[in-house]
């Protein structure tokens, strides 16, 4: 009964260790790298874990998007000191991008709003600075993330209708409704 036992038990022991070694090696060295390097230079974050934590939880589901994993921490870095300097969630704000863009920077809506967060250029011009490039994913979220931080205090912390301000449907919850799916299924 005792060898039984013990031999089991070995084999439990065993099944394990090669079940985590499999893991171990299921890992993208690459995404790996990207991930370290970006966790060394992640000014928006308290700390190093942190760090870890926020970007490694948030690739996976922007790999949908993105699959090049150095590219993926870039977007993330920049989505996340934007989001942290406007004082929004960057969760809301990767929402957002999915589904003004699916964080293609060089979206062009119907009506003419450009980049990841689709921002209209007119607002170049309104606060005077009419060279800069809202194709340029930092230029673009600095103002996409100035504006719904704006709309957020407008709608006095109502999301939804903050949403749809920034979506220019204010009145109709339809886009704020995508966004908030697409935040409480992907990024939250």
């Amino acid at each position: 009964m005792i060898k039984k036992a013990t031999a089991l038990l070995l084999l439990c022991l065993t099944c394990c260790a090669v079940q985590a070694q499999s893991s171990r090696a299921e890992i993208d060295p690459e995404l790996r790298l990207a991930l370290q390097d970006a966790v060394t230079q992640a000014d928006s974050f308290v700390d190093r874990f942190d760090a870890e934590v926020w970007l490694m939880s948030k690739s996976q589901p922007l790999s949908r998007y993105i699959k090049d994993p150095k590219r993926r921490m870039h977007v993330l870095k920049a989505v996340h000191r934007e989001a942290t300097r406007a004082g929004l969630s960057p969760e809301i704000v990767l929402a957002v991008i999915q589904i003004e863009s699916a964080f293609d920077p060089y979206a062009i809506s119907r009506v003419g709003a450009l980049g990841m967060m689709q921002v209209m250029p007119f607002w170049k011009n309104e606060i005077g600075r009419p060279d800069d490039n809202l194709i340029d994913m930092d230029t673009n979220l600095r103002y996409g993330c100035t504006i719904l931080k704006h709309y957020i205090k407008k709608a006095k912390g109502n999301l939804a209708n903050a949403l749809a301000y920034y979506n220019g449907s204010y009145g109709r919850h339809t886009y704020s409704s995508k966004v908030l799916d697409a935040w409480a299924e992907r990024w939250r």
